[in-house]
């Protein structure tokens, strides 16, 4: 391998010749050589918005001459298109403020830039990194990631989601099936009012995602190291902010306290606990379902799943929920990050966060994990969902709480001296109920209605 020389305020390194990263990578990447876990994608993207956004915005404010801008900008494409993701090699596991990602961008959008301009035109920390700190760059960096993410990934998967429960729901009305409790037989409901339980707790994990966009779409930039906006000047924050809505799209603002947005990571900790209870409520569908499905013969065999790929490799014929199995895993993950993200965003020492990386690596994580695990679920078992209408009916007469309709004609107590009869004898609520004087036949059928108990 071919090396050049390359120079920082501790002295001389040898880079590899290929690399358009400089001297400050290069020492991360030999003194922090731990795990696999790259930066994500998404911030690497995020830091090219952002580099772009403040080359424009110090442009604007006669800071950066219009050649050097231009070139910033051409170089901040190449990495937001993700052709640069090779000279991004910093693992998570360097330093709590993420300087060094930030100056792999700086020496990055430099080096490549000054390629193309075909000249040393750019300097990483005069031009590239002009009105900026490391202390205000990651935390919007982060921020961006996380919205994007949130609004062009997860968002539309919920949608479908809540749109395939919806035709479940339509197609399955006036099913009656038998309800449960602690796992125990219940009083009856229609297949159609538990899959609306399943879309409501969708909606609501949606809403709330929603409601933590707002603070995810103020931006740190502008506070440069302590929040006070030395080397910047004073309308930079709402420019970049501006111009960060340019380049991204959405609507972003710069943040009204920037001390509060260099070392707090509150917003990301609200927005993940929204993604915690997306996780949940995952976890609860997902179960249901392949208790619902449970079976062919020795389950509750309710509902039909499809059946996807051979379920063992000693039973033949066993074919097994394994997209429920997926997609509760990734709830299980979700809720572990919850706890990093969690602890992450607690370690603010007086005017910086120094847990940045991995508080939005495990974020970033969930969000995606969420995105596919549902998107697979609902391609390959949610969608194909059919209720087996004879088992439900048959599981619904057979239920010994349909006593419950009988409270107002012979009270609980006597109610509750049927069930016991006809559970220890084996026979049906009918006849107990019957042969204890409570009702007549005709009476009982009168009264006795389950699928008008919904």
């Amino acid at each position: 391998m071919k090396y050049r020389t390359e120079r920082d305020s501790m002295g001389e390194m040898q880079v590899p010749a290929d690399r358009y990263w400089a001297a400050q990578t290069q020492r991360s990447l030999q003194n922090f050589q731990i795990g696999d876990e790259i930066m994500p994608r998404e911030i690497t993207q995020a830091f090219g918005m952002l580099k772009k956004a403040a080359a424009v915005a110090n442009f604007q404010l006669g800071k950066l001459d219009e050649s050097k801008m231009h070139t910033i900008v051409h170089a901040c494409d190449e990495v937001i298109s993700g052709r640069l993701n090779d000279h991004f090699p910093l693992v998570v596991w360097q330093t709590g403020s993420g300087t060094q990602s930030n100056m792999n961008a700086n020496e990055v959008i430099a080096n490549r830039g000054n390629e193309i301009a075909g000249t040393t035109m750019l300097h990483p920390n005069d031009d590239v990194n002009m009105s900026q700190s490391s202390n205000d760059t990651f935390p919007t960096a982060m921020h961006i990631a996380a919205v994007l993410q949130i609004e062009d990934k997860l968002l539309p998967v919920i949608d479908t989601f809540i749109k395939t429960l919806k035709t479940l729901e339509k197609n399955h009305e006036g099913v009656v099936k038998s309800g449960r409790t602690h796992l125990q037989d219940a009083t009856p409901i229609s297949f159609s009012q538990e899959i609306s339980g399943w879309r409501n707790m969708i909606e609501k994990a949606r809403d709330m995602l929603k409601l933590s966009l707002p603070g995810l779409k103020e931006l740190a930039l502008g506070g440069t190291a302590v929040g006070t906006g030395l080397n910047a000047p004073k309308e930079f924050g709402v420019e970049v902010a501006r111009a960060v809505s340019q380049v991204t799209g959405k609507t972003f603002t710069t943040a009204e306290n920037k001390f509060h947005a260099l070392t707090a990571k509150d917003e990301l900790v609200f927005a993940h606990g929204a993604l915690k209870a997306l996780a949940a409520n995952l976890m609860k569908i997902s179960n249901d379902i392949r208790w619902l499905a449970s079976g062919p013969r020795c389950g509750l065999g309710e509902i039909l799943i499809p059946e996807n790929e051979p379920g063992s490799s000693i039973m033949p014929g066993k074919v097994n929920p394994t997209q429920c199995e997926s997609l509760t895993m990734v709830a299980v993950q979700v809720m572990a990050n919850d706890t990093a993200v969690g602890i992450a965003a607690s370690q603010g020492n007086f005017q910086l966060n120094v847990y940045m990386p991995v508080c939005i690596y495990n974020f970033l994580q969930s969000v995606r994990l969420l995105a596919d695990g549902m998107k697979s679920f609902n391609e390959n078992c949610l969608s194909g969902i059919k209720a087996d209408r004879e088992k439900m009916k048959q599981n619904l007469h057979n239920s010994l709480m349909l006593v419950t309709a009988l409270n107002p004609y012979i009270g609980y107590d006597n109610a509750a001296k049927t069930v016991k009869k006809a559970h220890a004898e084996g026979i049906s609520l009918k006849e107990a109920c019957v042969s204890l004087g409570y009702l007549t036949e005709e009476r009982f059928d009168e009264v006795f209605k389950p699928e008008e108990m919904v």
